[in-house]
């Protein structure tokens, strides 16, 4: 990118008056991210100093930093942040500016060595924060290389010097684990952590590796284990002599005298200025015509055109839609790298145009350094195994956990799980059999019946649930098959006008986005009716994909209806869909008990008539007065919550009209799979990669938090929701509110209100006649006000985490920041539970990050709508894992094959395995040593996942990631492995259980003698190579039970060798 000229500042920094004055030059006519070229043209000539660029805030210096690692190379550019977030009683640390600021003062240190020039990006309340005094910028760090001899306790002791804790495994900047001659350390200085393996007193390598996957990344040949550096002294005091400040802050006037600054604010008294010629990029308004007529001038005018973008596909976009639009090719030129604001400099006749700005997007900044959230550790809390949780045994039923014992079989050490059953009956559970266990997940309030062991009610469950299951799949299918016989239109292909909109969409467009467009718009390019359904989460893009579909309906000619289940909803999309449309020849209305009967009446007329493209309403679209002139597309938004009489008008609609349905309840993986055949599903699970985190804190009932965070909001011209669930005191807690923030306009709602009154109560907010919206919990249902975007949730700890979820997911539907408070009482004493869930909802502030997997709950209601109400009832009795293994067998027994070229449904020839599952009893010594692994939860998830495993590429993968983390696999642990490998060949080989005790293998065939596996030809083979064998093998017979016995068998890999021969096809 070209350069400014700095002659005149250079010429102001070399005069010999500096010294004595304040000396400040003022830098004028610049705008855009054009105020940073001056400085990067100064760092070309290598003055040896520290640019100290000053901002207001901290979202404007993450910006700054991040143009100027743009413009100058990433290795020079430094955010220096304070190292806590807010301010007041909200102030809370912040890990990621922990590690900026503290890397921010090591490159520091390393200026004062060698005199390269090097920037600091800040804003005032950074400065205000101390630093150590510069000798001490030195010492506080232990430098470690390959090869050095250090015992582990001379690093221990530095560690716990330097304020490190000891944990577990490590997460965050300032914590360190111990395991075996392996110590993971999370230094101040990177936003990774390090692990150090140790050959007795010798380090033998180091490597850095993912706090999330705890797995390895990079080896390292030195690393500084650096503590957090604070201090009392000021920043600038400290560097007075060698610094040069820019500064945007007008406010900050504590800058040393001796310190030259460079001001980009306007001055009281005239000082020294240099003047650029720069103005700002304009404003299109995402109108393509109004930008392609902007650069033919410019260019006419001898000017260069850039536009600056990182992606790809936002380059492709734009070239189709300046093609569609008659340009030449190429049109203007491209950068791949990302300013904040686009500008034109007129002094070098160049224009630089941001793609974020052409489509009014959001401009999202990675910088370095900056500390990624420890989801998976969080996640493994919550779902793993704690002594007196309920689980399920798919043979026994519900129990509870007992813990991990060891049991001495024929003078051997062995571990299992204990699971207590009714009447204090215990069941010991090999570590081999954990894969039929599960953890008991169903709603979060109620606890499940125990079951009695041995007794038949646990089977008559699973029976009946399989039976349901299966009617339900087989109409499913019936109806699939039945839809693509039927006739419908084609629509034609994307037109130009379709790439426009697609273009202007607000956030970069997700993998899952892009996938579930184009399955939508091939599904209406097909002859017959498309019926797919999209699932994901809250805020996730679905409406999106329905306004891109109904506008390629609208383009060819048709029209759309959207059926939403409440009024409210109704209104919602029809300003969303009038907002994205704005600008497109399309007309959009909607009907709901808004309007007056008399304009409902128009609106119906104008619809039969075929002047109105989409419509948009409840119910009410479903009543025989409506009538559509050329109906293409029906849109339908949680059809979960229509009733009966309203689904089955909707089947008749559906018959010929492409369908699309949005759910914002996941479903879960299985029953994807399992559906493939029956519904054509579209899965969103990654969130927007441009939407902002929203901001989550944890705070006890305190009126200055509750104060600080009311003004904040209310400063910025927006709104707020206030959650507390109990109707009987809403109304005092309006009170406290006014007393708190007099003035304030509070509209309260809940759920024994009729529903008329609510309505008008959230129409008032939605129109901003409130500040605020006090209410109960039934903001989750899907309310969206993109002007309210802080929320307040009292009591918190009484919600369960997906209805948490839920409520925060109200907020940051937009390009602003959003905060969410989740208030505790006072003196409250939280559950263990409780505790935890809040824990993980402050940690995960990205939308939809790593929640799927704590949304059980949801997955319940999402199974729920797949597969009618009923099943709700089965998951509660049985938890949910359980329930889907129970599906996942359902359909194999149905097993239908769905062939996608006859379009038919083919029954199959063979069912794959005739054994469900192999049990393998041993008495070798086959676990995960203390020594080796230590925790209990943590031994009892890594049983659960090798035992869960299924392919051999994962089975590696396993092992290599534990290699990685403890050390080198010890041999009972490796022949945990071979169990698992084992296990699966009995079952392709038609063996139902292996006993491996004193040397000697019995392998048992299938127990029904009239099983269809003793027709086949792999049975026919086993019994020729046995009589092929005899001194290595012996079938034998007892109790009707057919096994084979093999001698010498003396590990689990060699039983799986033996095994090995069967099972050749």
């Amino acid at each position: 990118m070209k350069g400014f000229d700095v002659r005149e500042i250079r010429e102001f920094l070399e005069d010999p008056d500096l010294k004595n004055i304040p000396a400040v030059l003022s830098l004028q006519g610049l705008s855009g991210s054009s105020v940073y070229f001056p400085l990067a043209g100064i760092l070309t000539e290598s003055l040896g100093k520290v640019h100290v660029v000053i901002r207001d805030n901290s979202s404007e210096a993450s910006y700054a930093a991040g143009d100027l690692s743009v413009l100058t190379g990433d290795e020079n550019v430094f955010l220096f942040p304070a190292s806590y977030r807010g301010t007041g009683k909200t102030a809370r640390p912040d890990e990621s500016f922990r590690v900026q600021r503290t890397t921010a003062l090591r490159a520091l240190s390393r200026f004062f060595s060698d005199k390269k020039d090097i920037i600091l990006v800040t804003y005032p309340k950074a400065l205000n924060e101390g630093v150590p005094e510069k000798d001490a910028l030195e010492k506080n760090a232990l430098t470690v290389h390959k090869g050095l001899n250090l015992s582990h306790e001379a690093i221990k002791e530095y560690l716990f010097g330097a304020g490190f804790e000891k944990t577990d495994f490590v997460t965050e900047p300032g914590q360190f684990a111990v395991r075996g001659s392996i110590i993971d350390v999370f230094s101040y200085s990177e936003n990774r952590p390090y692990r150090i393996n140790f050959f007795g007193d010798e380090i033998e390598n180091i490597r850095i590796f993912d706090q999330n996957s705890q797995l390895s990344i990079e080896e390292r040949l030195s690393v500084s284990l650096t503590q957090r550096l604070q201090g009392e002294q000021l920043l600038l005091d400290t560097i007075a002599d060698h610094a040069l400040v820019w500064s945007f802050s007008e406010d900050f006037k504590d800058i040393p005298v001796n310190i030259p600054v460079m001001s980009f604010y306007k001055l009281v008294k005239e000082t020294n200025a240099v003047r650029y010629e720069t103005s700002p990029q304009p404003v299109f308004n995402k109108n393509f015509g109004l930008l392609v007529s902007d650069i033919r001038k410019r260019k006419a005018e001898g000017y260069r055109v850039f536009i600056l973008s990182e992606n790809k596909a936002q380059i492709r976009r734009l070239e189709d839609i300046f093609e569609s639009l008659g340009c030449p090719q190429p049109f203007v030129e491209y950068k791949k790298i990302s300013l904040h604001e686009g500008f034109t400099d007129h002094g070098n006749k160049i224009c630089y145009y941001t793609d974020h700005q052409l489509f009014q997007r959001i401009h999202r900044v990675h910088l370095k350094g900056s500390v990624q959230k420890s989801e998976q550790i969080t996640l493994n809390e919550l779902t793993g195994f704690k002594v007196g949780d309920y689980v399920v045994h798919i043979d026994h039923g519900v129990g509870v956990f007992g813990g991990l014992v060891r049991t001495n079989l024929n003078g051997k050490v062995q571990e299992a799980v204990k699971i207590v059953y009714r009447d204090n009956d215990v069941l010991y559970v090999n570590i081999h059999g954990l894969h039929r266990i599960a953890r008991y997940k169903s709603k979060e309030s109620e606890a499940p019946r125990i079951h009695k062991l041995g007794s038949g009610a646990w089977n008559r469950i699973k029976q009946q649930t399989k039976k349901k299951v299966q009617d339900i799949a087989r109409d499913l299918i019936k109806l699939y098959s039945e839809r693509i016989s039927a006739k419908g239109f084609a629509f034609s292909p994307d037109t130009y006008l379709q790439q426009q909109l697609e273009a202007s969409f607000l956030f970069e467009d997700t993998p899952d986005q892009l996938l579930a467009t184009q399955q939508v718009k091939s599904d209406m390019e097909k002859p017959y009716p498309m019926d797919r359904l999209i699932c994901g989460d809250v805020g996730f893009g679905k409406t999106e994909i329905a306004i891109r579909a109904a506008f390629k309906a609208v383009t060819d000619g048709k029209q759309v209806a959207f059926l939403v289940p409440t009024t409210i909803l109704a209104l919602q999309h029809y300003h969303t869909i009038n907002e994205r449309l704005e600008g497109f020849p399309v007309k959009t209305e909607f009907v709901s008990r808004l309007k007056t009967p008399s304009q409902a009446k128009e609106i119906l007329r104008q619809l039969q008539e075929g002047s109105i493209d989409i419509i948009i309403g409840t119910h009410r679209l479903l009543n025989k007065d409506v009538l559509f002139k050329d109906l293409g597309l029906l849109v339908i938004d949680e059809e979960q919550k229509f009733g009966v009489a309203a689904k089955e008008k909707l089947k008749l609609l559906k018959v010929n009209v492409d369908t699309l349905t949005m759910t914002a309840t996941p479903i879960p993986r299985t029953l994807q799979f399992s559906l493939m055949g029956a519904r054509d599903l579209s899965i969103i699970q990654t969130p927007p990669s441009n939407r902002l985190p929203i901001h989550t804190e944890v705070q006890t009932f305190d009126n200055e938090i509750i104060k600080e965070a009311i003004d904040r909001e209310l400063d910025r011209g927006g709104q707020l929701f206030f959650v507390h669930n109990r109707i009987m005191d809403i109304e005092s807690v309006a009170d406290i509110l006014r007393k708190i923030r007099p003035g304030i306009r509070i509209a309260v709602g809940h759920g024994q209100m009729p529903p008329k009154t609510m309505e008008k109560v959230l129409l008032d907010f939605i129109c901003g006649d409130y500040d605020l919206l006090l209410s109960t919990s039934i903001i989750e249902n899907g309310i969206d006000i993109p002007n309210a975007n802080t929320i307040i949730i009292n009591r918190a700890h009484l919600f369960g985490l997906s209805d948490l979820h839920q409520m925060r997911g109200r907020v940051g539907r937009s390009n602003r920041k959003a905060y969410c408070y989740l208030l505790v009482p006072q003196h409250a004493s939280l559950t263990e539970d409780a505790n935890r869930r809040l824990k993980a909802l402050e940690s995960f502030t990205e939308l939809g990050s790593g929640f799927n997997i704590a949304m059980q709950d949801l997955d319940i209601r999402g199974a729920g709508n797949l597969l009618g109400g009923e099943q709700s009832g089965f998951i509660a009795e049985m938890g949910f894992e359980t329930y889907q293994r129970i599906l996942e067998e359902a359909f194999a027994e149905l097993n239908l094959s769905y062939d996608e070229t006859e379009k038919t449904i083919k029954k199959p020839s063979i069912v794959s395995s005739f054994a469900a599952d192999c049990t393998i009893e041993t008495d070798l010594d086959v676990m995960i040593p203390d020594e080796y692994i230590g925790q209990v939860s943590e031994k009892i998830r890594l049983y659960k996942e090798l035992d869960n495993i299924k392919e051999e590429e994962r089975l590696q993968r396993f092992f290599a990631s534990l290699e990685d983390r403890f050390g080198p696999i010890p041999e009972p642990f490796r022949q945990l492995g071979y169990v698992v490998r084992l296990r699966q060949l009995a079952v392709q080989a038609g063996f139902e259980r292996i006993v491996l005790k004193n040397g000697i293998m019995l392998a048992y065939f299938i127990s029904d003698p009239h099983s269809d596996y003793y027709k086949t030809e792999l049975f026919a083979n086993i019994l020729n190579y046995i009589s092929a064998h005899p001194r290595d093998f012996q079938v034998k017979e007892q109790k009707n039970k057919l096994f084979v016995k093999v001698p010498h068998v003396k590990s689990v890999e060699a039983a799986y060798n033996f095994l090995k021969i069967f099972a050749k096809p």
